[in-house]
C-alpha cells in the first residue's frame, strides 16, 4: 500500500509561481510511474503531466512551458514547478502513483488558488 502526501499548495496570484511536492511512502518509489492531476472547481479531474519511473515526461497543452515535473527517488519525493500561473489553473491538484502490478494510488490533494 502506497501512501502520498502531497504539500505546497496555496494562494498565488497570476504571473506567481508554486512548488507542489509529493511524497510517497513507498522505498521503492523509483519503479513507479508518477503524474498530477488537477480537479478545477466544478470540472472533472484532469492529466497534467507525467513522469515516467525512467524520467521521461509529458505535459497537458495548457501547462506546457509553464510547469516542470520531476522526481528525486532518493527521497521518494515528485515535484511539480508551477510558473506563469493564471486563475485558470486554480484547481485541488493531486498527485497519482502506478506500477505495472499495482493499482492507482492517490494523495488526498492539495488546493492551488490563483487570484488577484
Amino acid at each position: 500500500q502506497v501512501q502520498l502526501v502531497e504539500s505546497g499548495g496555496g494562494l498565488v496570484q497570476p504571473g506567481g509561481s508554486l512548488r507542489l511536492s509529493c511524497v510517497a511512502s513507498e522505498s521503492i518509489f523509483g519503479r513507479y510511474n508518477m503524474a498530477w492531476y488537477r480537479q478545477p472547481p466544478g470540472k472533472q479531474r484532469e492529466l497534467v503531466t507525467t513522469i515516467a519511473a525512467g524520467g521521461n515526461t509529458n505535459y497537458a497543452d495548457s501547462v506546457k512551458g509553464r510547469f516542470t515535473i520531476s522526481r528525486d527517488n532518493t527521497k521518494n519525493t515528485m515535484y511539480l514547478q508551477m510558473n506563469s500561473l493564471a486563475p485558470e489553473d486554480t484547481a485541488v491538484y493531486y498527485c497519482n502513483a502506478k506500477a505495472p502490478w499495482s493499482p492507482n494510488y492517490w494523495g488526498q490533494g492539495t488546493q492551488v488558488t490563483v487570484s488577484s
